[in-house]
């Protein structure tokens, strides 16, 4: 498999993501970088990376523990839902043969703000009383979802 990232590829996506994870009217991320990149170095040791999805808006239940998400997909096929703030990092794992349902939605949300209806995309990876949740609002972020969306799908159902 190529295009594999290791922790420190994951750690410069979620360095350039924390930056444009500042609105206009926010403070800037408060982030210990030195610190964060030990953090993923704890969390994926040596595991190999084949998808990232970074979640530009939380996902609903997510707002009081950071500012954004992303989730990432092993070589292995191993789940990681990451939440960074100020000063918060967690991370959920989970094996995609863990994964009880897997839920692609393809829907109109009404944005309030400019008044219209906006499509966005979601994908729900359900296990037990978890759901990891990627989001998608714009074509970039689409095709980045269909990506992890069909490697957990062929993963966790492969054709015979």
């Amino acid at each position: 498999m190529s295009g594999l990232m290791s922790a420190e590829d994951v750690f410069s996506k979620a360095e350039a993501a924390a930056v444009a994870a500042t609105g206009p009217d926010e403070k800037a991320l408060q982030i210990d970088y030195d610190a964060l990149r030990e953090k993923f170095r704890k969390a994926l040791g040596d595991r190999k990376v084949a998808f990232c999805h970074v979640n530009k808006f939380l996902p609903e239940g997510y707002e009081d523990q950071g500012r954004f998400n992303f989730v990432l997909l092993t070589a292995g096929n191993v789940v990681f839902d990451i939440v960074i703030g100020d000063s918060y990092f967690r991370y959920d794992v989970v094996s995609v043969g863990q994964l009880d349902k897997v839920q692609l939605i393809d829907a109109m949300w009404d944005n309030r703000e400019k008044r219209r209806e906006e499509p966005f995309l979601s994908l729900r990876l359900m296990h037990g009383e978890e759901t990891h949740l990627l989001l998608a609002l714009d074509d970039n972020e689409r095709a980045s979802l269909l990506k992890f969306a069909s490697a957990v799908t062929a993963a966790r159902n492969p054709e015979r």
